[in-house]
């Protein structure tokens, strides 16, 4: 017979993101991350590869990533719009963790499933930052897939990509509730 945990499926069944605009001071230190960043790391990893890694962003580096759009922007030719958006998704922030895949060599377990990995990461590190209290968002855009943009912001290498940024810090307002998707159109049960 199992042993159900309810409040840790009530919380599942109600986890709702907090829009990273609406995220403000204080942000947890690091003493309050590190719990959070150790559950994150507590993902399905067959091969125990650890095909991924974080680089936690204070105010300082979100700062400096935001200077580094306005030149990858151009360079993609994204328009002033999508380039104001996307460095206020760093200038407005005050905490960040940016999840990166860096798969490992093997011939076992191929790329997309350690990136599969990556993402459980995100979801982790998200799910356990709003467990413990915090608004957080898991956000991405056009710059996180530009490679000159994740070299020069990020010093990955060629074989790293970002799965995205979890921004946490306190929520100043409650978003409203959003459509779910409904189960039935989305299930299938196969039973032969």
């Amino acid at each position: 017979m199992p042993d159900p945990n309810p409040a840790a499926l009530e919380f599942l069944l109600t986890r709702r993101s907090r829009p990273a605009r609406t995220l403000g001071l204080p942000v947890p230190d690091r003493a309050a991350l590190m719990p959070l960043l150790t559950a994150a790391l507590r993902v399905p990893d067959h091969g125990k590869l650890e095909p991924w890694r974080l680089i936690v962003l204070e105010r300082g580096a979100l700062l400096r990533l935001a200077g580094l759009v306005a030149e990858a922007g151009a360079r993609l030719g994204r328009g002033p719009e999508e380039i104001a958006r996307q460095e206020a998704q760093f200038r407005e922030a005050h905490l960040a963790v940016a999840v990166i895949a860096a798969p490992k060599p093997s011939d076992k377990i191929p790329a997309i499933e350690q990136s599969y990995s990556a993402a459980c990461v995100a979801y982790g590190l998200l799910s356990a930052a709003l467990a413990a209290g915090w608004g957080a968002n898991w956000l991405s855009g056009w710059a996180s897939h530009d490679r000159g943009f994740a070299e020069a912001a990020l010093g990955l290498s060629v074989s790293e990509s970002i799965v995205g940024f979890i921004h946490i810090g306190t929520e100043r307002a409650a978003p409203p509730e959003r459509p779910r998707p409904d189960p039935e159109a989305v299930i299938s049960w196969v039973s032969e």
